[in-house]
C-alpha cells in the first residue's frame, strides 16, 4: 500500500461530516415549506344581510383571509344564517359561533350601554363623529369596562356605518304623519320613535321587503338611502324623508373570548387591522352613496320643516336624560355625548351648522 493511497482517521472523519452536511442541506432546500399546524378555522356572522354584507363585512374578511396565509381562515355568514339576530351575542358567548359584526342592541348584548349602540336618537351628526366619540372622547375605555363584566365575550372595535332615515310606501311631511306608522327599526330606536306613535316592528331581516310588499309594514327606519337601494328596499319602498333619526350607526365587533386568546397575537393583531380596513371602507362608501342615491335613486325626497322637527330634537334630549338614570355608566355614556355636541356646535361649520 502506497503513502498517497493510505487514509488516516482523520481525513475519513472530516469527509464523512462534509459529505453528510451537504446531503442535509440539499435534502433542506429541496424540501416544500409545511405549516407545523392546521389553519385556525373561525365562522363570523354579521347583522347584514347578502348584498350588504358585501360592503360592511366581506371587505376586511376578505383582507384578513388573504393576509393572513394560510394560518388563519374566517368564514363569514349574513344576517340570521346561523342564528337569529337577537341571539348572536349568546351564541358568540357559547362559542356557538366565534365572532360577530353588530350593534350591541339588536344582538341583545346584556350590557347597560347596549342602548347607544345602532341608532342612539340624534345622538350624531355625521359618521365621523362615532370613531371621534370611541377614540378622543372616552367611549372606548367606557366599553372595554362594560364588557369586561361579561363572561365569555370580548369586545373589540366600534366603527360607524350611514345615517338613519325613513323609507317609507307614504309620504312624510310633517311629524303627524309619524303616527301610525309600522316600521322596521332597531329597539332603542323603537323605543323613542313611538313617543310620536310610530309603532316599531320586530321581523327576520329577510322578511322585511315583502312586509312592505303586503302591507305588513309602512317602511323601515333602519338605514340611509345608500341602503335602501343595495338591498332593494327602494324597489318596494317610495320615499325617503331626509330628517335622520340619527347620524351614524354605531357597530361592533365580538370575539369568544376563549377562541380570542387562542389566536397568536399576529394575527389578533392583523384581524384588527382587517377591522380597520372595514370600517375605513363603510366611511367612504356610505359617504359617496348618501348623496349619490338622493340625486340619482329611486326614492321621492321628502323633509319635515325644522320647526316642526324640533320637537323630535326635544324630545331626543328628554330621551337622553331618561337613559342617563337607568346606571351610572349609562350617566357618563350621556354626559360625553352632550359635551361632544355642544364643543362641535362651539366649533362651528363643518362641525355644526346653526
Amino acid at each position: 500500500m502506497t503513502e498517497k493511497s493510505t487514509i488516516n482517521k482523520r481525513d475519513f472523519l472530516r469527509k464523512s461530516i462534509l459529505t453528510g452536511a451537504g446531503a442535509v442541506g440539499a435534502t433542506a432546500l429541496a424540501t416544500p415549506y409545511v405549516k407545523a399546524q392546521a389553519p385556525i378555522k373561525w365562522r363570523l356572522q354579521t347583522y347584514a344581510g347578502p348584498a350588504l354584507a358585501e360592503h360592511v363585512c366581506k371587505v376586511g374578511v376578505d383582507a384578513f383571509n388573504k393576509a393572513a396565509h394560510g394560518e388563519m381562515e374566517i368564514e363569514m355568514y349574513t344576517a340570521d344564517q346561523l342564528v337569529p339576530q337577537g341571539e348572536l351575542f349568546r351564541a358568540v358567548q357559547s362559542g356557538t359561533i366565534d365572532a360577530a359584526q353588530s350593534d350591541d342592541d339588536s344582538a341583545a348584548a346584556p350590557v347597560d350601554v347596549k342602548v347607544f349602540g345602532a341608532y342612539f336618537p340624534l345622538a350624531s351628526r355625521y359618521s365621523l363623529d362615532v370613531p371621534a366619540l370611541w377614540h378622543w372622547h372616552g367611549l372606548k375605555e367606557v366599553w372595554e369596562e362594560a364588557y369586561a363584566e361579561i363572561p365569555g365575550v370580548t369586545w373589540l372595535s366600534t366603527g360607524a356605518w350611514d345615517p338613519c332615515n325613513f323609507g317609507t310606501t307614504k309620504p312624510i311631511k310633517s311629524v303627524a304623519d309619524l303616527k301610525g306608522l309600522r316600521v322596521y327599526t332597531f329597539p332603542t330606536g323603537g323605543q323613542f320613535l313611538s313617543k310620536f306613535g310610530v309603532v316599531p316592528v320586530s321581523l327576520p331581516y329577510e322578511d322585511v321587503e315583502p312586509a312592505i310588499q303586503t302591507g305588513e309594514l309602512d317602511g323601515v327606519c333602519w338605514c340611509g338611502i345608500t341602503e335602501m337601494h343595495t338591498v332593494g328596499w327602494a324597489d318596494v319602498l317610495k320615499y325617503f324623508l331626509t330628517n335622520p333619526l340619527s347620524g351614524a350607526w354605531a357597530g361592533s365587533y365580538f370575539v369568544n373570548t376563549e377562541k380570542w386568546k387562542a389566536v397568536p397575537e399576529h394575527l389578533q393583531q392583523l384581524f384588527m387591522m382587517s377591522i380597520d380596513t372595514s370600517h375605513y371602507y363603510r366611511q367612504h362608501w356610505y359617504w359617496a352613496g348618501e348623496a349619490k342615491y338622493r340625486n340619482e335613486g329611486k326614492l321621492e325626497l321628502t323633509s319635515i320643516p325644522e320647526s316642526d322637527w324640533k320637537q323630535v330634537e326635544d324630545e331626543a334630549s328628554k330621551f337622553w336624560d331618561e337613559v342617563a338614570g337607568q346606571s351610572p355608566r349609562s350617566a357618563k355614556v350621556v354626559e360625553i355625548i352632550k359635551k361632544y355636541n355642544q364643543s362641535m356646535i362651539k366649533a362651528g361649520p363643518p362641525y355644526r351648522y346653526a
